[in-house]
């Protein structure tokens, strides 16, 4: 589908990659790794057209359609979540008003018999196709059922994109791809901003999806579940193993290892050459054999490691001070912002030393409680408790984007920290991989994980015995989170996580609080243990208990349907399930003849060009029928629970 032939991408004469080559297949799944700066996401602007390479060549089909969303970019102001994501249809509307003015300019013309005639009918039969292919005008339910599984609400529909935050405005970006079923979806980094339930969504959503993906992301279990390729970037090569990431680490480990010992071999190989010229370089009688030698350096192909250098990395934070037994205790805790009640009736209570997980859809309620403990909120009812000599170390998630851009990573720490700590600044940078000139980095040409790292700092300046950390691994890259998560286990006091990364949360919490319905519900177990529990595969089922449980709550009085009422929605019943019996139809006509065109493919002879492209067309116009169909037969579902 796509050909990657010895790319080179050079930055200040610096090369970035070196002589690539690939191929990206149709139904390619590909995660691509690598260390933060390696290049992955330069890889991904390559391939999406909005950069050039140095050199070499990128062959892409014409009109194949790629859909890219970067890690971050610049919304448009003035639209609805609704206009915005039906801007993912701009191709289907631009073809049906192509197809009016064809049918307007064939409506005026009488010259039947022309070639002129017949072309139109040809360009217009072959444009009404491709929209039937493309979905035709009835992407509406299509629409609703992303939105949603994203995290929207249908009361979200209307509001305007600029009262939702950077987060929420990428999902609206990532639903417009998504609903453009492009043949190759470049994305980087797409769970930064969703919540456990929505990746899960979307993680269902890219494993059973016909096209290409080439993947970037730190979300293990994520990129695990969707992906069936690995491509890693290292030292401007590329390693491609035909896996998924867990079966790769484990080549990877073998491959690194053999890499060492063919290094080591040189090296050692190298130095008694070296040693041998430097031994005999001024005898004559071994003039010819230092020459030799010299040359056999020349011609040496030089082995590159590229070596993980975890000796800096290590993060530990200081002993906890004793606190009272119960660090929080929260007893019919209610919040509400004016009319919008965010949770009522919430009673928990957390021991010293446990390690507990907020879940939810965002939105539900997670930072607010979080703010509600911190004391930054005060205008809630009912109790919440800090406990005895509770000391509070807290990393909000958007710690990073509050640091001073103009300070040095130095000036960031020196500037909070106070006491005997300031003469360990360099130390303490040094573990965070931050050591000598890295140091006096401005904090603007930081990446985001570096300054995830930087703000993590803080909370080592002073011991504290209540970790309270908000989204913690967004930015972080997979060795940085497993040193987080490694110090975190470590630690001997207690910890409130709010995270949507499943791996991370892992085998690090005892027990999940389960944020949603103006609810906080405990689990006790780990994380695996609570989704298996809920048994979420999609958003759409909370969304359906969400509104099973409105309805269970509303009156007989509100229930009940006027004899007009009634009578509308018979009527609507009743042509519902004709839509619903017609798109079965097709479905059984659709695959009757594909059926047929099979069994001509399967005879010895080859097989035409035309008969392949009409199996290809049909093929993805019943694909099409089977989601209409899908879609048609959720909407009578609907209907017929309204009776």
């Amino acid at each position: 589908m796509i050909s990657i032939e010895q790319l080179t991408v050079e930055f200040s004469s610096k090369p970035l990659f070196s002589g690539i080559s690939f191929l990206i297949n149709p139904k390619d799944k590909i995660a691509l790794v690598g260390k933060n700066g390696a290049g992955k996401s330069t890889l991904l602007k390559l391939l999406a057209g909005l950069q050039q390479p140095t050199s070499g060549t990128i062959s892409i089909p014409s009109g194949l359609t790629i859909g890219y969303l970067p890690q971050h970019m610049i919304h448009d102001e003035g639209t609805t979540v609704m206009q915005e994501a039906q801007k993912a249809f701009k191709k289907v509307n631009d073809l049906q008003e192509h197809i009016n003015q064809l049918a307007n300019e064939l409506a005026e013309r009488t010259d039947y018999e022309s070639e002129g005639y017949q072309r139109l009918i040809e360009q217009m039969a072959h444009e009404n196709e491709m929209l039937q292919v493309l979905g035709g005008g009835n992407f509406a339910g299509e629409l609703e059922k992303t939105l949603i599984g994203l995290g929207f609400l249908r009361s979200d529909f209307d509001r305007q994109c600029s009262e939702f935050s950077g987060g929420w405005r990428m999902r609206i970006e990532l639903a417009k791809i998504l609903l453009q079923r492009p043949e190759l979806f470049l994305l980087d980094e797409p769970t930064n901003h969703l919540d456990i339930e929505s990746i899960q969504w979307l993680e269902n959503f890219l494993k059973n999806y016909s096209g290409a993906i080439v993947l970037v992301s730190h979300d293990r279990a994520f990129i695990d579940n969707v992906t069936n390729r690995t491509i890693e970037i290292s030292l401007g090569k590329i390693y491609d193993y035909n896996v998924n990431y867990s079966k790769f680490v484990e080549l990877r480990k073998e491959r690194r290892e053999q890499q060492i010992r063919a290094y080591e071999n040189q090296q050692k190989m190298i130095a008694d050459t070296e040693e041998f010229i430097e031994r005999f370089r001024y005898k004559a009688t071994k003039a010819v054999q230092v020459q030799s030698r010299i040359k056999q350096l020349e011609k040496v192909e030089r082995i590159e490691i590229d070596l993980e250098d975890t000796s800096r990395l290590h993060l530990k934070f200081p002993p906890a001070p004793r606190s009272g037994d119960f660090p929080i205790i929260i007893e019919n805790l209610r919040k509400a912002y004016g009319d919008h009640l965010v949770f009522d009736h919430v009673d928990f209570t957390i021991k010293r030393g446990e390690k507990v997980a907020f879940v939810g859809k965002n939105g539900e309620g997670k930072s607010t409680l979080v703010k509600c403990i911190m004391g930054e909120l005060t205008d809630y009812t009912g109790t919440l408790k800090i406990g005895h000599n509770v000391k509070i170390g807290y990393f909000a998630q958007n710690q990073a984007s509050l640091l001073d851009e103009n300070k040095t990573v130095f000036e960031t720490i020196d500037y909070v920290a106070v006491g005997d700590i300031r003469t360990k600044i360099r130390d303490i940078l040094g573990a965070f991989m931050f050591g000598g000139e890295a140091s006096d980095k401005k904090v603007k040409v930081l990446s985001g994980g570096e300054r995830s790292r930087l703000a993590m700092i803080r909370l080592l300046l002073e011991p504290v015995n209540l970790l309270i950390l908000d989204e913690p691994t967004n930015h972080l890259d997979m060795q940085s989170k497993d040193v987080l998560k490694e110090a975190i286990r470590a630690f001997d006091g207690t910890v409130i996580l709010v995270s949507h990364d499943r791996e991370f949360l892992d085998g690090l919490v005892s027990k999940v609080y389960e944020f949603g319905n103006q609810r906080v519900k405990e689990h006790l177990g780990g994380i695996y243990d609570f989704l298996r529990e809920k048994n979420i595969t999609q958003l759409n089922e909370l969304e359906l208990t969400r509104q099973e449980k409105k309805k269970e709550e509303k009156t007989d009085s509100q229930n009940k349907l006027s004899y007009e009422a009634r009578k509308e929605l018979a009527r609507q019943l009743r042509k519902q399930e004709r839509l619903v019996e017609e798109a079965e139809q097709t479905v059984t006509r659709l695959e009757k003849e594909l059926a047929e065109i099979e069994q001509k493919l399967s005879q010895p002879e080859t097989p035409s060009t035309d008969l392949l492209d009409t199996y290809q067309n049909k093929k993805h116009l019943l694909e099409q029928k089977m989601y209409e169909w899908e879609i048609l037969a959720e909407q009578l579902e609907q209907m017929k629970s309204q009776q």
